[in-house]
């Protein structure tokens, strides 16, 4: 972007800002898209408000696009792929909020599936709301979930998937857990496009987890909750299903 360019960019107003962002995420204009997010942070705009004004917000409308048939593969890929690039400059900017750690997640795609942009969305959301994110990226076997699991004291675990193909990853994952009696001991949300309630229920996750922008709500309040009943004496035995809570879908974990 030019000089003149960026000055006339300083120039528009918020609303003309945003708007422009989101019109060159939706249209694949990768380029365009980066260079106005580096313009928007030099001029102080606070890293979260373009993930969720500019990010988040796009990508609800590309899915519901795409799913309406105004949108056709080879767009909505292309979309998705310069949310992607954008993802990766805000994600170093998104730390976790001051203050006390509230918990500590694990999040990662199961086995066999490498798309990792709705992931990285989650994790960011999670890192605002004061969790301390262990992302352990994508194609992640069972041991080393288990083990960063033990290492880092997880609170939550988030597993996600956008394939079909990772479903009995993850369903035998959380069997593994349960087999090893650990399953009582942390929190299990899953999220993905083929997901739904039914299925974290069938396999005995706390929650189905379908909007990144409600994920750490979703974390948060069941963690509190669990831990109110520690210490009372009265924490549920059997996993929580709470559809109020979800964490990935139109803004993908997966």
């Amino acid at each position: 972007m030019t000089d003149e360019s960026a000055e006339k960019l300083r120039s528009r107003t918020t609303a003309q800002l945003l708007g422009q962002l989101r019109a060159d995420l939706y249209h694949g204009a990768t380029p365009a898209a980066l260079a106005a997010i580096d313009t928007l942070l030099a001029c102080g705009w606070d890293p979260h408000t373009l993930l969720e004004e500019g990010l988040l917000r796009t990508l609800r409308t590309i899915d519901g696009d795409a799913r309406d048939g105004i949108l056709f593969a080879p767009e909505a890929l292309q979309a998705v792929a310069t949310i992607g690039s954008a993802v990766k400059v805000l994600r170093p900017l998104i730390g976790r909020s001051a203050g006390e750690p509230f918990g500590t997640v694990v999040i990662g795609t199961v086995r066999g599936v490498t798309h990792d942009i709705g992931k990285d969305i989650v994790a960011m959301m999670l890192a605002r709301a004061g969790f301390t994110i262990v992302d352990l990226g994508t194609d992640t076997p069972c041991d080393a979930f288990l083990e960063a699991l033990r290492v880092h004291h997880a609170d939550v675990l988030v597993l996600s998937t956008q394939l079909t193909a990772g479903i009995p990853h993850m369903k035998a994952f959380i069997e593994r857990m349960c087999a090893l009696r650990i399953r009582e001991t942390h929190l299990v949300l899953v999220g993905g496009t083929p997901l739904n309630e039914e299925f974290a229920k069938a396999v005995g996750a706390d929650a189905y987890c379908r909007d990144a922008a409600t994920c750490a709500e979703t974390a948060r309040s069941l963690l509190a909750a669990r831990r109110a009943g520690d210490a009372s004496g009265a924490r549920p035995r059997t996993p929580l299903h709470h559809d109020t809570a979800p964490a990935a879908r139109a803004t993908r974990a997966g």
